[in-house]
């Protein structure tokens, strides 16, 4: 079994991969996407996306990190790939999943799920830019509005020459709202030969079990589920005890050390109060410590509320 920590928009930058993968249980990251247009993207704008790039490709814990591309110009997607192999990229990821209006009206993300043939397009020219042994993979949903073309569509990455492909149980539409449908993914299995990696509504062992039982595949990406439960890898995998609250907090502390003393240090108090978002998926603690924090604005009086607040140990909801 594989397991892959999920490009999150917004949410799993290089610092929450850092501490995620420090906790431990994942076996590859792939970055927030990097929007390709027109142009051959400047080695900067790789860098700030993926500061891996820096460590050949590496979080500081060893898990190697794929840069994600995200884009419907076929020749610009692969220049830009070829770009990130050369920083140090293990793969590339093209993203066919991204449910966001902006992005799907500029033509990106879940969009192209209308049209095979596009996708088939991007994925060869990216292909044949990409020298082997690196490889190409994809990230989709199972459509735009229904699930009509989510055969399609993965036979179409597949026959341009895709490694991989990670599919999310659902379709734009359909967002996030549970449930997953995991059986239209083994329908998918049951129609191609590409490696599939299942992702969408993993929140507990028992939901990834019953994922690989419906979707017949081995490997999962985990995403909302390892922010939720930061050791859910580890659970997963291992069979390993969920994290406790009082656990849960020592990350909070080391994430406000992360974020602010690095260059996200203005973006804390919302980065937090996002995360805590995701923790009360599992954790009631994480309500009740973000209505405490939810007017405040600076970082020191957030820090200050989370190193004297108390430490009851709880187990999550899993």
């Amino acid at each position: 079994m594989k397991i892959v920590l999920a490009p999150m928009e917004g949410v799993v930058d290089h610092l929450m991969r850092d501490m995620l993968t420090q906790v431990g249980g994942f076996d590859l990251c792939v970055t927030e996407f990097v929007r390709v247009v027109e142009q051959l993207l400047p080695n900067k704008v790789f860098y700030r996306l993926c500061p891996e790039l820096h460590h050949q490709g590496f979080t500081p814990s060893g898990v190697p990190v794929k840069v994600q591309l995200l884009g419907q110009e076929p020749d610009w997607l692969a220049e830009n790939a070829v770009r990130a192999i050369e920083l140090g990229s293990h793969g590339v990821d093209l993203n066919f999943g991204c449910p966001a209006k902006t992005v799907n009206k500029s033509k990106g993300g879940a969009v192209l799920l209308k049209e095979p043939e596009v996708l088939y397009r991007i994925v060869s020219a990216v292909r044949k830019a990409v020298p082997e042994p690196h490889q190409v993979t994809a990230k989709m949903r199972l459509g735009f509005e229904d699930k009509t073309l989510a055969i399609e569509n993965a036979q179409a990455i597949e026959a341009a020459g895709a490694n991989s492909l990670a599919i999310h149980a659902r379709t734009k539409t359909e967002g996030y709202k549970p449930p997953a449908y995991w059986d239209w993914i083994g329908k998918i299995k049951l129609q191609t030969q590409i490696p599939i990696i299942a992702n969408g509504e993993i929140w507990s062992k028992r939901d990834a079990q019953m994922c690989q039982q419906q979707s017949l595949c081995s490997d999962i990406m985990l995403g909302r589920g390892a922010l939720a439960l930061p050791n859910l890898a580890q659970v997963v995998r291992n069979n390993a005890p969920a994290m406790t609250w009082e656990e849960v907090k020592e990350l909070l502390l080391t994430y406000s050390g992360y974020e602010i003393f690095g260059d996200k240090g203005r973006y804390y108090p919302n980065r937090i109060k996002q995360w805590l978002g995701y923790l009360k998926v599992q954790f009631p603690q994480a309500e009740s410590l973000f209505l405490t924090i939810r007017s405040m604005s600076k970082s020191a009086d957030i820090v200050s509320v989370l190193q004297q607040s108390p430490n009851p140990i709880c187990d999550a909801k899993i």
